[in-house]
Protein backbone atom coordinates (compact mmCIF):
# COMPACT_ATOMS: atom_id res chain seq x y z
CA UNK A 1 0.00 0.00 0.00
CA UNK A 2 1.19 3.80 -0.81
CA UNK A 3 2.44 6.05 2.10
CA UNK A 4 0.12 8.17 2.69
CA UNK A 5 0.01 12.03 3.99
CA UNK A 6 -3.15 14.07 5.32
CA UNK A 7 -3.72 17.25 6.54
CA UNK A 8 -6.87 17.17 9.58
CA UNK A 9 -9.45 18.89 8.29
CA UNK A 10 -9.74 21.88 10.37
CA UNK A 11 -5.85 23.01 9.56
CA UNK A 12 -6.71 21.52 5.92
CA UNK A 13 -9.44 24.04 5.46
CA UNK A 14 -6.90 26.94 6.66
CA UNK A 15 -3.73 25.66 4.62
CA UNK A 16 -6.26 25.54 1.44
CA UNK A 17 -8.01 28.76 1.86
CA UNK A 18 -4.53 30.59 2.61
CA UNK A 19 -2.84 29.18 -0.77
CA UNK A 20 -5.95 29.94 -2.86
CA UNK A 21 -5.86 33.51 -1.28
CA UNK A 22 -1.52 33.54 -1.82
CA UNK A 23 -1.89 32.43 -5.55
CA UNK A 24 -4.37 35.31 -6.35
CA UNK A 25 -2.49 37.50 -4.88
CA UNK A 26 0.63 36.61 -6.59
CA UNK A 27 -1.60 37.14 -10.06
CA UNK A 28 -3.15 40.35 -9.14
CA UNK A 29 -0.18 42.16 -7.68
CA UNK A 30 1.71 40.61 -11.11
CA UNK A 31 -1.21 42.14 -13.19
CA UNK A 32 -1.26 45.70 -11.11
CA UNK A 33 2.25 46.11 -11.74
CA UNK A 34 2.24 45.64 -15.27
CA UNK A 35 -1.36 46.59 -16.29
CA UNK A 36 -0.50 48.74 -19.38
CA UNK A 37 2.12 46.28 -20.71
CA UNK A 38 1.24 42.62 -19.19
CA UNK A 39 -1.21 40.80 -22.20
CA UNK A 40 -1.74 36.89 -22.58
CA UNK A 41 0.88 37.32 -25.20
CA UNK A 42 3.39 37.84 -22.19
CA UNK A 43 4.27 34.37 -20.40
CA UNK A 44 4.46 35.80 -17.10
CA UNK A 45 0.58 36.43 -17.21
CA UNK A 46 -0.03 32.84 -18.78
CA UNK A 47 2.08 31.33 -16.02
CA UNK A 48 0.75 32.97 -13.39
CA UNK A 49 -2.78 31.89 -14.19
CA UNK A 50 -0.99 28.58 -14.16
CA UNK A 51 -0.30 28.45 -11.07
CA UNK A 52 -2.98 29.65 -9.93
CA UNK A 53 -4.62 26.82 -11.74
CA UNK A 54 -2.75 24.07 -10.10
CA UNK A 55 -3.08 25.62 -6.64
CA UNK A 56 -6.90 25.97 -7.22
CA UNK A 57 -6.99 22.02 -7.69
CA UNK A 58 -4.60 21.47 -4.43
CA UNK A 59 -6.36 24.20 -2.60
CA UNK A 60 -9.27 22.34 -2.98
CA UNK A 61 -8.37 18.95 -2.22
CA UNK A 62 -6.46 20.47 0.69
CA UNK A 63 -9.78 21.79 1.77
CA UNK A 64 -11.74 18.56 1.26
CA UNK A 65 -8.84 16.47 3.07
CA UNK A 66 -7.73 14.56 0.80
CA UNK A 67 -5.06 12.59 1.69
CA UNK A 68 -2.05 12.54 -0.86
CA UNK A 69 -0.19 8.85 -1.64
CA UNK A 70 3.54 8.52 -2.70
CA UNK A 71 1.37 7.34 -6.43
CA UNK A 72 -0.25 11.15 -6.44
CA UNK A 73 2.75 12.48 -5.98
CA UNK A 74 5.08 10.68 -8.41
CA UNK A 75 1.84 10.94 -10.86
CA UNK A 76 1.36 15.02 -10.02
CA UNK A 77 5.65 15.49 -10.94
CA UNK A 78 5.36 13.32 -13.78
CA UNK A 79 2.30 15.81 -15.12
CA UNK A 80 4.75 18.67 -14.29
CA UNK A 81 7.82 17.07 -15.97
CA UNK A 82 5.47 16.07 -19.32
CA UNK A 83 4.24 19.28 -18.96
CA UNK A 84 7.38 21.28 -19.37
CA UNK A 85 8.88 19.21 -22.22
CA UNK A 86 5.77 20.06 -23.93
CA UNK A 87 5.75 23.67 -23.72
CA UNK A 88 9.19 23.66 -24.63
CA UNK A 89 9.61 21.27 -27.43
CA UNK A 90 6.17 21.72 -29.14
CA UNK A 91 2.78 23.55 -27.93
CA UNK A 92 2.97 26.21 -24.77
CA UNK A 93 -0.14 26.32 -24.03
CA UNK A 94 -0.66 22.53 -24.02
CA UNK A 95 2.64 21.87 -21.65
CA UNK A 96 0.43 25.31 -19.20
CA UNK A 97 -2.50 22.91 -19.32
CA UNK A 98 -0.67 19.79 -18.54
CA UNK A 99 1.32 21.31 -15.32
CA UNK A 100 -2.10 23.00 -14.30
CA UNK A 101 -3.59 19.78 -13.93
CA UNK A 102 -0.62 18.40 -11.87
CA UNK A 103 -2.64 20.00 -8.89
CA UNK A 104 -5.91 17.87 -9.91
CA UNK A 105 -3.74 14.77 -10.13
CA UNK A 106 -1.81 15.10 -6.89
CA UNK A 107 -5.62 15.60 -4.85
CA UNK A 108 -7.22 13.07 -6.99
CA UNK A 109 -9.33 10.91 -4.34
CA UNK A 110 -8.51 7.88 -3.36
CA UNK A 111 -10.04 4.25 -4.03
CA UNK A 112 -12.05 2.08 -1.77
CA UNK A 113 -10.74 -2.06 -2.66
CA UNK A 114 -13.37 -4.53 -3.37
CA UNK A 115 -13.16 -6.94 -0.65
CA UNK A 116 -14.38 -10.11 -2.09
CA UNK A 117 -12.57 -11.80 0.45
CA UNK A 118 -14.66 -10.43 3.50
CA UNK A 119 -17.89 -12.68 1.93
CA UNK A 120 -17.97 -15.02 5.03
CA UNK A 121 -18.17 -12.36 7.58
CA UNK A 122 -20.82 -10.41 5.51
CA UNK A 123 -22.85 -13.61 4.94
CA UNK A 124 -22.95 -13.65 8.71
CA UNK A 125 -23.93 -10.13 9.36
CA UNK A 126 -26.60 -10.67 6.27
CA UNK A 127 -27.71 -13.94 8.36
CA UNK A 128 -28.47 -11.83 11.06
CA UNK A 129 -30.29 -8.92 9.73
CA UNK A 130 -34.51 -8.92 9.48
CA UNK A 131 -36.73 -7.20 7.82
CA UNK A 132 -35.05 -5.70 5.56
CA UNK A 133 -35.17 -6.88 1.83
CA UNK A 134 -31.54 -5.68 0.67
CA UNK A 135 -29.67 -7.21 2.88
CA UNK A 136 -28.04 -9.80 0.66
CA UNK A 137 -27.29 -7.31 -1.97
CA UNK A 138 -24.15 -6.33 0.63
CA UNK A 139 -22.51 -9.40 -0.59
CA UNK A 140 -21.96 -8.14 -4.23
CA UNK A 141 -17.95 -8.85 -4.40
CA UNK A 142 -17.21 -5.14 -5.58
CA UNK A 143 -18.56 -3.77 -2.65
CA UNK A 144 -15.98 -2.54 0.20
CA UNK A 145 -17.00 -2.63 3.82
CA UNK A 146 -16.53 -0.55 6.62
CA UNK A 147 -17.28 -2.42 10.12
CA UNK A 148 -18.13 -1.38 13.58
CA UNK A 149 -15.63 -1.73 16.23
CA UNK A 150 -16.90 -5.23 17.60
CA UNK A 151 -17.54 -6.06 13.84
CA UNK A 152 -21.41 -6.96 14.41
CA UNK A 153 -22.65 -4.44 11.81
CA UNK A 154 -21.02 -3.18 8.80
CA UNK A 155 -21.99 -0.87 5.87
CA UNK A 156 -21.61 -1.33 2.30
CA UNK A 157 -20.54 0.63 -0.55
CA UNK A 158 -18.47 1.66 -3.32
CA UNK A 159 -15.92 4.73 -3.73
CA UNK A 160 -16.16 7.08 -7.49
CA UNK A 161 -15.07 10.05 -8.38
CA UNK A 162 -14.68 10.76 -4.93
CA UNK A 163 -17.81 9.75 -3.71
CA UNK A 164 -18.81 7.14 -0.77
CA UNK A 165 -21.51 5.74 -2.21
CA UNK A 166 -23.52 3.66 0.67
CA UNK A 167 -25.50 0.46 -0.60
CA UNK A 168 -28.76 0.28 0.81
CA UNK A 169 -29.03 0.57 4.96
CA UNK A 170 -26.16 -1.08 7.29
CA UNK A 171 -26.51 -4.81 7.93
CA UNK A 172 -25.98 -7.06 10.90
CA UNK A 173 -26.75 -6.16 15.03
CA UNK A 174 -29.12 -3.12 14.70
CA UNK A 175 -28.07 -1.97 18.03
CA UNK A 176 -24.60 -0.72 16.35
CA UNK A 177 -25.98 0.79 13.45
CA UNK A 178 -25.13 4.73 14.80
CA UNK A 179 -22.10 3.92 16.08
CA UNK A 180 -20.74 2.03 12.57
CA UNK A 181 -22.15 4.71 11.17
CA UNK A 182 -20.26 7.65 12.72
CA UNK A 183 -17.10 5.65 12.19
CA UNK A 184 -17.89 5.42 8.73
CA UNK A 185 -18.35 9.60 8.23
CA UNK A 186 -15.33 9.67 10.05
CA UNK A 187 -13.42 7.63 7.74
CA UNK A 188 -14.99 9.07 4.92
CA UNK A 189 -14.05 12.63 6.20
CA UNK A 190 -10.35 11.26 6.57
CA UNK A 191 -10.31 10.47 3.14
CA UNK A 192 -12.07 13.21 1.74
CA UNK A 193 -15.00 11.23 0.20
CA UNK A 194 -18.03 12.92 -0.01
CA UNK A 195 -20.89 10.55 0.99
CA UNK A 196 -24.29 9.35 -0.21
CA UNK A 197 -27.16 6.34 0.35
CA UNK A 198 -28.77 4.63 -2.43
CA UNK A 199 -31.58 2.85 -1.26
CA UNK A 200 -31.85 3.71 2.12
CA UNK A 201 -34.87 2.82 4.07
CA UNK A 202 -37.24 5.03 5.85
CA UNK A 203 -36.69 4.03 9.22
CA UNK A 204 -33.02 4.19 8.84
CA UNK A 205 -33.11 7.58 7.25
CA UNK A 206 -32.20 9.32 10.57
CA UNK A 207 -28.54 7.88 10.48
CA UNK A 208 -27.73 10.49 7.50
CA UNK A 209 -28.84 13.56 9.14
CA UNK A 210 -26.96 16.25 8.84
CA UNK A 211 -25.95 16.50 12.65
CA UNK A 212 -24.03 13.01 11.52
CA UNK A 213 -22.54 13.45 8.27
CA UNK A 214 -21.72 17.33 9.17
CA UNK A 215 -23.77 18.26 5.84
CA UNK A 216 -27.34 19.12 4.96
CA UNK A 217 -28.80 15.47 3.68
CA UNK A 218 -31.77 15.38 1.17
CA UNK A 219 -33.84 12.27 1.07
CA UNK A 220 -35.28 11.95 -2.46
CA UNK A 221 -37.87 9.06 -3.16
CA UNK A 222 -37.10 6.49 -5.44
CA UNK A 223 -39.52 4.19 -5.23
CA UNK A 224 -41.07 0.91 -2.89
CA UNK A 225 -40.03 -2.17 -1.95
CA UNK A 226 -42.31 -5.20 -3.18
CA UNK A 227 -42.74 -7.92 -0.24
CA UNK A 228 -44.73 -10.22 0.15
CA UNK A 229 -46.07 -11.38 3.77
CA UNK A 230 -46.15 -15.37 2.85
CA UNK A 231 -48.42 -16.20 5.56
CA UNK A 232 -51.45 -14.01 4.49
CA UNK A 233 -50.61 -14.19 0.49
CA UNK A 234 -53.19 -15.99 -1.74
CA UNK A 235 -54.62 -15.91 -4.88
CA UNK A 236 -58.31 -16.05 -4.34
CA UNK A 237 -60.16 -12.66 -5.10
CA UNK A 238 -61.10 -10.57 -7.32
CA UNK A 239 -57.62 -8.48 -7.21
CA UNK A 240 -55.28 -11.31 -8.13
CA UNK A 241 -57.92 -12.45 -11.12
CA UNK A 242 -54.67 -11.66 -13.61
CA UNK A 243 -52.11 -13.06 -11.23
CA UNK A 244 -54.10 -16.55 -11.01
CA UNK A 245 -54.77 -17.09 -14.71
CA UNK A 246 -51.46 -16.32 -15.61
CA UNK A 247 -49.99 -18.64 -13.45
CA UNK A 248 -52.61 -21.35 -14.57
CA UNK A 249 -51.69 -20.72 -17.99
CA UNK A 250 -48.03 -22.41 -17.04
CA UNK A 251 -50.07 -25.37 -15.38
CA UNK A 252 -51.89 -25.67 -18.65
CA UNK A 253 -48.65 -25.57 -20.76
CA UNK A 254 -46.93 -28.51 -18.10
CA UNK A 255 -44.78 -25.62 -16.42
CA UNK A 256 -43.39 -27.38 -13.23
CA UNK A 257 -41.00 -25.90 -10.74
CA UNK A 258 -38.30 -27.06 -8.62
CA UNK A 259 -36.33 -24.88 -5.45
CA UNK A 260 -32.36 -26.42 -5.76
CA UNK A 261 -29.64 -24.44 -3.50
CA UNK A 262 -27.08 -22.66 -5.98
CA UNK A 263 -24.03 -23.95 -4.55
CA UNK A 264 -25.35 -27.44 -4.88
CA UNK A 265 -25.71 -27.54 -8.61
CA UNK A 266 -23.67 -29.92 -10.55
CA UNK A 267 -22.56 -29.40 -13.90
CA UNK A 268 -24.97 -30.87 -16.13
CA UNK A 269 -27.46 -28.71 -14.05
CA UNK A 270 -25.17 -25.69 -14.39
CA UNK A 271 -24.45 -25.63 -17.85
CA UNK A 272 -28.24 -26.07 -18.59
CA UNK A 273 -29.04 -23.05 -16.64
CA UNK A 274 -26.37 -21.24 -18.14
CA UNK A 275 -27.65 -21.94 -21.09
CA UNK A 276 -30.37 -20.31 -20.64
CA UNK A 277 -29.04 -17.19 -19.18
CA UNK A 278 -27.12 -16.32 -22.19
CA UNK A 279 -30.20 -16.84 -24.32
CA UNK A 280 -32.87 -14.97 -21.95
CA UNK A 281 -31.30 -11.27 -23.60
CA UNK A 282 -29.35 -9.66 -25.86
CA UNK A 283 -26.89 -8.17 -23.00
CA UNK A 284 -26.84 -11.68 -20.86
CA UNK A 285 -23.30 -11.90 -21.33
CA UNK A 286 -22.60 -8.65 -19.16
CA UNK A 287 -23.66 -7.81 -15.81
CA UNK A 288 -24.63 -4.51 -14.21
CA UNK A 289 -25.94 -3.35 -11.06
CA UNK A 290 -24.74 -2.03 -7.60
CA UNK A 291 -27.48 -1.80 -4.91
CA UNK A 292 -29.95 -4.20 -5.33
CA UNK A 293 -28.03 -6.86 -7.32
CA UNK A 294 -25.29 -9.49 -6.95
CA UNK A 295 -23.11 -10.43 -9.11
CA UNK A 296 -21.48 -14.15 -10.06
CA UNK A 297 -24.99 -15.89 -10.90
CA UNK A 298 -24.37 -19.64 -11.33
CA UNK A 299 -21.07 -19.31 -9.82
CA UNK A 300 -21.58 -21.18 -6.37
CA UNK A 301 -19.75 -18.29 -4.72
CA UNK A 302 -22.80 -16.34 -2.43
CA UNK A 303 -24.12 -18.36 0.85
CA UNK A 304 -27.79 -18.53 1.25
CA UNK A 305 -28.87 -18.51 -2.74
CA UNK A 306 -31.75 -20.73 -3.97
CA UNK A 307 -33.28 -21.46 -7.42
CA UNK A 308 -36.65 -21.68 -8.74
CA UNK A 309 -36.36 -23.10 -12.31
CA UNK A 310 -39.11 -23.88 -14.30
CA UNK A 311 -39.22 -26.81 -16.54
CA UNK A 312 -41.80 -28.04 -19.74
CA UNK A 313 -43.01 -31.48 -19.84
CA UNK A 314 -40.05 -32.73 -21.80
CA UNK A 315 -37.66 -31.69 -18.90
CA UNK A 316 -35.94 -28.62 -20.50
CA UNK A 317 -35.65 -25.49 -18.61
CA UNK A 318 -37.95 -22.58 -19.80
CA UNK A 319 -36.89 -20.28 -16.78
CA UNK A 320 -35.20 -19.56 -13.92
CA UNK A 321 -35.10 -17.25 -10.97
CA UNK A 322 -32.25 -16.43 -8.23
CA UNK A 323 -33.42 -15.84 -4.70
CA UNK A 324 -31.16 -14.76 -1.72
CA UNK A 325 -32.12 -15.23 1.74
CA UNK A 326 -31.67 -12.83 5.14
CA UNK A 327 -32.45 -13.29 8.97
CA UNK A 328 -31.88 -16.59 9.38
CA UNK A 329 -34.28 -17.63 6.59
CA UNK A 330 -37.06 -15.69 7.29
CA UNK A 331 -36.22 -13.14 4.28
CA UNK A 332 -36.16 -14.21 0.88
CA UNK A 333 -35.19 -11.67 -2.02
CA UNK A 334 -35.26 -11.97 -5.65
CA UNK A 335 -32.07 -11.37 -7.55
CA UNK A 336 -32.62 -12.29 -11.33
CA UNK A 337 -34.70 -14.21 -13.07
CA UNK A 338 -33.98 -15.59 -16.85
CA UNK A 339 -36.35 -16.90 -19.37
CA UNK A 340 -35.65 -18.79 -22.55
CA UNK A 341 -36.72 -17.12 -25.53
CA UNK A 342 -39.89 -19.64 -26.28
CA UNK A 343 -41.13 -19.97 -22.59
CA UNK A 344 -44.67 -19.54 -21.86
CA UNK A 345 -46.77 -16.79 -20.99
CA UNK A 346 -46.91 -16.29 -17.13
CA UNK A 347 -43.97 -18.40 -16.42
CA UNK A 348 -42.08 -15.10 -14.32
CA UNK A 349 -45.38 -15.00 -12.64
CA UNK A 350 -45.27 -19.07 -11.80
CA UNK A 351 -41.78 -18.98 -10.57
CA UNK A 352 -42.61 -16.13 -7.84
CA UNK A 353 -45.61 -17.60 -6.97
CA UNK A 354 -43.90 -21.06 -6.27
CA UNK A 355 -41.18 -19.35 -4.59
CA UNK A 356 -43.45 -18.10 -2.19
CA UNK A 357 -45.05 -21.56 -1.24
CA UNK A 358 -41.59 -22.61 -1.40
CA UNK A 359 -40.42 -19.84 1.40
CA UNK A 360 -43.81 -20.46 3.43
CA UNK A 361 -43.10 -24.12 3.55
CA UNK A 362 -39.47 -23.78 4.97
CA UNK A 363 -40.30 -20.61 7.50
CA UNK A 364 -39.47 -17.86 5.48
CA UNK A 365 -42.02 -14.69 6.61
CA UNK A 366 -41.36 -12.40 4.03
CA UNK A 367 -40.57 -12.88 -0.17
CA UNK A 368 -39.42 -9.26 -1.47
CA UNK A 369 -40.22 -9.72 -5.80
CA UNK A 370 -38.28 -6.79 -6.74
CA UNK A 371 -37.90 -2.92 -6.16
CA UNK A 372 -40.87 -1.01 -8.01
CA UNK A 373 -39.74 2.47 -8.87
CA UNK A 374 -40.91 5.76 -9.18
CA UNK A 375 -44.68 3.92 -8.74
CA UNK A 376 -46.52 7.26 -8.15
CA UNK A 377 -45.52 8.92 -11.65
CA UNK A 378 -46.73 5.83 -13.31
CA UNK A 379 -49.88 5.71 -11.44
CA UNK A 380 -50.85 9.33 -11.71
CA UNK A 381 -52.24 10.10 -15.09
CA UNK A 382 -52.92 14.00 -14.19
CA UNK A 383 -48.89 14.67 -14.02
CA UNK A 384 -47.83 18.08 -13.97
CA UNK A 385 -44.65 19.57 -15.84
CA UNK A 386 -42.15 17.89 -13.20
CA UNK A 387 -43.54 14.40 -13.34
CA UNK A 388 -44.14 14.64 -16.86
CA UNK A 389 -40.65 15.08 -17.65
CA UNK A 390 -39.49 12.45 -15.01
CA UNK A 391 -41.99 10.41 -16.63
CA UNK A 392 -39.84 11.10 -20.06
CA UNK A 393 -36.85 11.14 -18.36
CA UNK A 394 -37.33 7.26 -17.63
CA UNK A 395 -38.97 6.11 -20.88
CA UNK A 396 -35.30 7.61 -22.76
CA UNK A 397 -33.89 4.56 -20.49
CA UNK A 398 -36.00 2.00 -21.53
CA UNK A 399 -33.93 -0.24 -23.61
CA UNK A 400 -31.49 -0.28 -20.34
CA UNK A 401 -34.42 -0.58 -17.65
CA UNK A 402 -38.24 -0.90 -18.29
CA UNK A 403 -39.13 0.18 -15.08
CA UNK A 404 -42.98 1.21 -16.33
CA UNK A 405 -43.30 -2.74 -17.83
CA UNK A 406 -41.65 -3.82 -14.30
CA UNK A 407 -44.41 -1.03 -12.12
CA UNK A 408 -46.54 -2.72 -14.23
CA UNK A 409 -45.41 -6.54 -13.52
CA UNK A 410 -45.44 -6.28 -10.09
CA UNK A 411 -48.72 -3.95 -9.36
CA UNK A 412 -50.26 -7.65 -9.90
CA UNK A 413 -49.45 -8.38 -6.60
CA UNK A 414 -50.71 -5.29 -4.54
CA UNK A 415 -47.95 -5.26 -2.32
CA UNK A 416 -46.39 -1.78 -2.80
CA UNK A 417 -44.44 -1.22 0.33
CA UNK A 418 -42.40 1.19 2.52
CA UNK A 419 -40.50 3.70 0.58
CA UNK A 420 -36.79 4.06 0.12
CA UNK A 421 -34.65 6.55 -0.78
CA UNK A 422 -31.55 7.93 -2.46
CA UNK A 423 -29.48 10.56 -0.05
CA UNK A 424 -27.35 12.95 -0.87
CA UNK A 425 -26.02 16.73 -0.53
CA UNK A 426 -27.94 19.00 -2.90
CA UNK A 427 -24.91 20.91 -3.50
CA UNK A 428 -23.21 17.61 -5.36
CA UNK A 429 -26.49 16.92 -7.56
CA UNK A 430 -25.05 16.49 -10.91
CA UNK A 431 -21.80 14.55 -9.98
CA UNK A 432 -23.80 12.50 -7.89
CA UNK A 433 -26.38 11.27 -10.08
CA UNK A 434 -23.43 10.59 -12.31
CA UNK A 435 -21.68 8.23 -9.84
CA UNK A 436 -24.85 6.77 -8.99
CA UNK A 437 -26.12 6.05 -12.56
CA UNK A 438 -22.82 5.05 -13.79
CA UNK A 439 -22.63 2.56 -10.83
CA UNK A 440 -26.07 1.26 -11.37
CA UNK A 441 -25.65 0.40 -15.33
CA UNK A 442 -22.10 0.41 -16.83
CA UNK A 443 -21.76 -3.54 -17.60
CA UNK A 444 -18.81 -5.56 -16.93
CA UNK A 445 -18.31 -8.83 -17.97
CA UNK A 446 -19.60 -11.75 -16.81
CA UNK A 447 -17.81 -14.45 -15.66
CA UNK A 448 -19.69 -17.41 -16.10
CA UNK A 449 -18.73 -19.57 -19.12
CA UNK A 450 -20.80 -19.38 -22.27
CA UNK A 451 -21.91 -23.40 -22.54
CA UNK A 452 -20.93 -25.01 -25.99
CA UNK A 453 -23.99 -27.31 -26.04
CA UNK A 454 -26.88 -25.70 -28.25
CA UNK A 455 -30.39 -24.65 -27.04
CA UNK A 456 -32.38 -28.09 -25.67
CA UNK A 457 -29.18 -30.59 -26.19
CA UNK A 458 -29.19 -30.90 -22.22
CA UNK A 459 -31.99 -32.64 -20.64
CA UNK A 460 -32.79 -32.90 -16.88
CA UNK A 461 -31.17 -35.74 -14.80
CA UNK A 462 -33.96 -37.83 -13.39
CA UNK A 463 -37.11 -37.15 -11.35
CA UNK A 464 -41.16 -36.83 -13.04
CA UNK A 465 -43.28 -33.90 -14.23
CA UNK A 466 -44.86 -32.41 -11.45
CA UNK A 467 -43.78 -33.03 -7.08
CA UNK A 468 -44.48 -32.18 -3.90
CA UNK A 469 -43.36 -29.65 -1.45
CA UNK A 470 -40.85 -32.61 0.45
CA UNK A 471 -38.85 -32.40 -3.06
CA UNK A 472 -38.49 -28.66 -3.90
CA UNK A 473 -41.17 -28.98 -6.65
CA UNK A 474 -45.22 -27.63 -6.83
CA UNK A 475 -47.54 -28.00 -8.85
CA UNK A 476 -50.03 -25.21 -7.77
CA UNK A 477 -53.47 -25.18 -9.42
CA UNK A 478 -53.25 -20.82 -10.13
CA UNK A 479 -52.35 -18.32 -13.15
CA UNK A 480 -51.47 -15.08 -14.06
CA UNK A 481 -51.04 -12.31 -17.33
CA UNK A 482 -47.73 -12.19 -18.94
CA UNK A 483 -45.10 -9.93 -17.47
CA UNK A 484 -43.16 -9.54 -20.87
CA UNK A 485 -40.36 -9.19 -18.98
CA UNK A 486 -36.85 -10.98 -20.06
CA UNK A 487 -34.51 -11.30 -17.78
CA UNK A 488 -36.67 -9.83 -15.04
CA UNK A 489 -34.55 -8.64 -11.76
CA UNK A 490 -35.32 -5.40 -9.02
CA UNK A 491 -34.98 -3.27 -11.64
CA UNK A 492 -36.47 -4.67 -14.98
CA UNK A 493 -35.02 -5.84 -17.39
Amino acid sequence: MSAEFAVPTAVGRSVGAGALLAAATWLAVAVAHDRHHLGWQDGRLVWSVTVLAATVFIARGIFLGRPVTGRHAALAGAAVLGGMALHVLLSPGAGNVVIAASGLVLMWPTRSRPQPEALPEIWRLVDATHGDALAPFAMHSLKSYHFSDNRRAAVAYRTRMGLAVVSGDPIGDEREFGSVVASFVAMCRSRGWRIAVLGCSERQLGRWDASVVGRSMRAIPIGRDVVIDVASFSLAGRARRNLRQAVQRTHNAGITTEVVSEQDLDEVQRAELAEVLFTSHRTAQRERGFSMILDGALEGRHPGMQLIVGRARDGRVQAFARYATAGGGNDVSLDVSWRAPDAPNGIDERLSVDMIDWARSHGARRVSLAFAAFPEIFENKNRGPVQSLLFWLIHLGDGLISLESLYRYLRKYRTLGAQRYAVLSMRQLVPALTVLLTLEFLPRRRRLALPHQGRGALRRVGGAAGGTEADGRFDVPSGVGQSGIPGLHRYGR
